[in-house]
């Protein structure tokens, strides 16, 4: 019985989180739970300030229907982004409100565990006393970093390009706090921002892409994130997409990372180039200089043009592997190349993908910026909380754990 009281509380919350501000009678509606288990489960909630009012509407006839959706101060969340360059740190509210951030940069391109555990954890402190809220009030924290995480307890990464095998960041992490921590993959938390609050919105098989120094997407099916065998799929940046041909970060030969990522971009050019680098200080003002002078070097052209043909060949692959409905390209470098090339990059992908399934399949840029990925980071505690029905979870210290 407690189970199931938990789970129409997970129904009730997740349905009042996702599609609200809502009203009883469409809750009733929406998860044919009875009137009077949603009206004791709804009183429940309210009475313990996980949900509020939020206005009311008018109903055919009867009493104005008052609306409900989750209480924005009932907690918060942090999320984390591990990225190449930089650890971004940012302290939400439940509705998704950014209250603090913080930024530390990287100049290593294979940070230490250690080094990352740390910025992680200096991060958090900086952003609760910003905000000024309490460290018992915050819900839990979610990182976000590249490659492969197994878990979700006590989260293992294994990180090629980090150059990180088998680091058991989780228990790192959790071993220096005693708010709750959750570590996925970049590309994951990306793709639950979006399909939660941005550009997936609606669609129940979708595809969102994350192209920045490195590539991965996460895939979408039926609503629900597939993530394989032991949550390593999604992994599309290291799909071949040329036989034998140039080395990617991880090793293997033709990845499409090698030839889509920002770096491998830059490396194509500074090879055509006569040696000579894209100008900027770092990789980001590298790239953006990079667009700036297609029209004016004919060596930029050919390199943005080629990339644009492979993204579009990596797009038709996923078309034609899983038919989803929409394509969401996000991260920095996707988004600057989708802001000036995305019908360039939807008639690439028309002509390397299946017509009948390009025919289902819109392309879109992600809608949240470049900073999703901390915000879908932030979101993996607000998943739980509405798995647990709106009970918060908290843990106690544990001895700190080691890379190996």
């Amino acid at each position: 019985m407690r189970d199931m009281r938990r789970s129409n509380r997970s129904v009730l919350l997740t349905n009042i989180y996702r599609q609200g501000p809502l009203s009883r009678y469409e809750l009733g509606h929406q998860t044919s739970l009875s009137a009077a288990s949603v009206s004791n489960l709804v009183g429940e909630l309210l009475d313990e300030g996980v949900v509020e009012e939020a206005g009311s509407v008018e109903s055919d006839g009867g009493r104005p229907r008052v609306l409900l959706r989750v209480a924005p101060t009932f907690g918060y969340v942090v999320g984390a982004e591990v990225g190449e360059t930089r650890v971004r740190v940012e302290l939400f509210d439940l509705a998704m409100n950014v209250l603090s951030t913080v930024v530390y940069p990287i100049e290593t391109p294979k940070p230490a565990p250690e080094l990352v555990v740390k910025h992680v954890l200096q991060g958090l402190a900086e952003v609760i006393a910003e905000a000024g809220v309490s460290t018992e009030q915050v819900l839990g924290l979610g990182v976000a970093v590249a490659g492969v995480v197994e878990g979700p307890a006590d989260a293992v990464v294994h990180a090629q390009t980090l150059g990180w095998d088998a680091v058991p960041l989780g228990a790192m992490l959790a071993a220096r706090t005693d708010i709750p921590i959750q570590v996925d993959n970049g590309a994951n938390t990306l793709g639950q921002a979006e399909m939660w609050f941005g550009a997936g919105r609606g669609a129940t098989d979708a595809v969102v892409a994350l192209v920045g120094s490195g590539v991965g997407a996460a895939l979408v099916t039926g609503g629900s994130s597939y993530r394989g065998t032991r949550s390593s799929a999604g992994e599309w940046g290291h799909t071949t997409i040329m036989y034998g041909g140039r080395q990617c970060r991880c090793g293997a030969m033709g990845c499409l990372e090698a030839y889509v990522g920002a770096e491998g971009v830059l490396e194509r050019f500074q090879l055509a180039n006569d040696g000579d680098p894209a100008r900027g200080g770092d990789e980001e003002a590298a790239f953006t200089g990079l667009l700036d002078s297609v029209g004016t070097s004919e060596v930029a052209a050919k390199v943005v043009e080629d990339t644009i043909g492979y993204l579009g060949a990596g797009f038709a692959n996923l078309v034609n592997l899983f038919n989803p409905e929409r394509i969401v390209l996000g991260g920095w470098s996707g988004l600057l190349l989708g802001e000036r090339y995305l019908p360039e990059l939807r008639e690439a992908t028309a002509r390397h993908a299946l017509r009948q399934p390009y025919a289902q399949v819109s392309i879109v840029r992600c809608e949240l910026g470049r900073d999703a990925v901390a915000m879908g980071a932030a979101t993996l505690p607000v998943l739980r909380l509405l798995r647990d029905g709106g009970t918060p979870q908290r843990t106690t210290p544990r001895p700190a754990a080691r890379a190996r």
